[in-house]
């Protein structure tokens, strides 16, 4: 059945009133408040994908014995639908979304999603949900397809039964002041993934082994966490959530090669191109903490910035350790680090042509 799983509708009968959804429009946040539905679908062994529908967002019932409860099979996605000028709704490189489930899918010994359906669940929740699409500044609709083991049983093996779910939260900007360049901690102790391991793939996992060193970053007056490699506590891996970019004095920009260890963000590959597009020559390299210290003292680093779905394209002002802290550049947002969170923003909000055919219009 999964080859041609069809999303049938089931309209919520108690939404949100227009009043409510407008005064939660008003004021969004992140992550904190949800629109009227989500699409669920089940896998079994038995017969693969089934029962595949949109309905009213709501609690699950689970067993206490849920696999994902006990051996954490789970994986997810972010991405964001945005409200054009025309008052159209498109989504940013979605296909790249379900590519990318499917790997972490593979890694996590999931099954996998059948693209279109994927596709199909994010297009029938962002229409039926259309007015919970902000309009205005940098707001969205942000979108999280999850799976996980959803099978009541103990045993370690994969999950014999999967959940997969669409859910939407509206979004506003990330930095509702203005954008503020943010200061990293770098952690010295804790790795965020060793070769072998789930580093490439978005699993759950990875984030709560993160947790504690990103409770370390705050305690030290930090913002977020820079993660080494796990072998040689050497190499820049990336951030808790986001990925780095670093520009130097000829106005050449470098970023960490993906090692397997590394999620291979879409906000990180579509900088890559607009990088180009803007005329500098970006480089896909190993960089070590030395260089970034070093360069940040001597100018060679001009500015440093991380990108990820949530935030865009985030300056970092500094870097901070036990013993130290390097300011890059003036602290301040860099003119690259300006030029490329514009460009991508004006192609995501439809200001500028989509020459890459990043956007697909949902409705």
């Amino acid at each position: 059945m999964s080859a041609d799983l069809q999303f049938t509708v089931e309209p919520n009968t108690k939404p949100a009133s227009d009043d409510q959804r407008a005064s939660i429009l008003a004021n969004p946040g992140f992550g904190q408040n949800f629109s009227d539905h989500m699409a669920i679908a089940t896998w079994t062994k038995e017969q693969g994908w089934h029962d595949a529908r949109i309905t009213a967002f709501g609690p699950l019932e689970l067993s206490p014995a849920t696999a994902v409860f006990h051996y954490a099979q789970s994986i997810f996605e972010g991405m964001k639908a945005y409200r054009h000028p025309d008052d159209s709704i498109h989504a940013f490189r979605p296909e790249a979304n379900a590519r990318r489930f499917n790997r972490s899918a593979q890694r996590l010994a999931l099954p996998e999603l059948p693209e279109e359906a994927f596709l199909d669940a994010v297009r029938r929740v962002v229409t039926i949900d259309k007015d919970w699409v902000p309009a205005g500044g940098e707001s969205s609709l942000y979108l999280r397809p999850v799976m996980f083991g959803s099978d009541p049983y103990l045993g370690v093996r994969p999950s014999a039964q999967v959940t997969f779910l669409v859910m939407a939260s509206p979004a506003g900007s990330y930095f509702p002041n203005g954008v503020k360049p943010v200061r990293i901690w770098l952690s010295e102790e804790y790795t965020r993934a060793a070769p072998g391991g789930t580093g490439a793939a978005k699993a759950a996992g990875n984030y709560a082994a993160s947790l504690v060193a990103q409770a370390e970053a705050v305690e030290q007056g930090c913002d977020q966490v820079a993660f080494l490699d796990a072998i040689e506590r050497k190499w820049l891996e990336e951030l808790g959530g986001m990925n780095l970019y670093f520009v130097l004095d000829d106005n050449s920009v470098v970023t960490p090669e993906l090692s397997g260890t590394i999620l291979e963000g879409i906000t990180r590959d579509s900088i890559l191109k607009l990088v180009t597009d803007l005329g500098h020559t970006v480089t896909e390299r190993k960089i070590s903490i030395d260089e970034w210290r070093d360069g940040a003292a001597s100018g060679r680093i001009r500015e440093v910035f991380a990108c990820g779905t949530a935030a865009v394209i985030t300056p970092v002002a500094s870097l901070k350790w036990h013993g130290g802290e390097v300011q890059v550049g003036d602290g301040e947002a860099g003119p690259v680090t300006a030029a490329v969170r514009t460009a991508l923003l004006d192609v995501q909000y439809g200001r500028a042509a989509d020459t890459h055919n990043w956007m697909t219009r949902i409705c």
